[in-house]
């Protein structure tokens, strides 16, 4: 068994291997599906020292085929870029660059954030 911290700020609470909640009986809470099919374009400039990126979310790929699609996305932009947590960050404002990449790859694209 291992010791989780609640979000709330609260007490210790027991869990087992698998996540779930000892109180409950082990039982886990249903997990979200891994996307809504909507990819989501964003730029973001938080807590990076003012540098801007552009964020991709809501590929449902492999993490091997998330990279190679990070990959061709970074070549297209002229530019580099990294995969973290199955998110594609591409280093400057390349949003109307990479939506219309994505649409010509079949992705239902959003601009997201303004």
């Amino acid at each position: 068994m291992s010791r989780k911290k609640r979000n709330d700020g609260g007490n210790l609470v027991w869990s087992d291997q698998r996540g779930g909640d000892v109180r409950s009986g082990g039982q886990e809470a249903p997990r979200r599906a891994r996307g809504d099919g909507i990819v989501r374009v964003r730029r973001e400039t938080k807590g990076r020292g003012a540098k801007t990126i552009t964020a991709i979310d809501g590929v449902a790929l492999a993490s091997d085929a998330l990279k190679d699609l990070a990959k061709d996305l970074k070549q297209r932009c002229g530019t580099g870029g990294a995969v973290k947590d199955g998110v594609i960050e591409i280093q400057g404002d390349h949003r109307d660059v990479i939506v219309q990449a994505l649409e010509e790859r079949g992705y239902t694209v959003k601009r997201a954030g303004g």
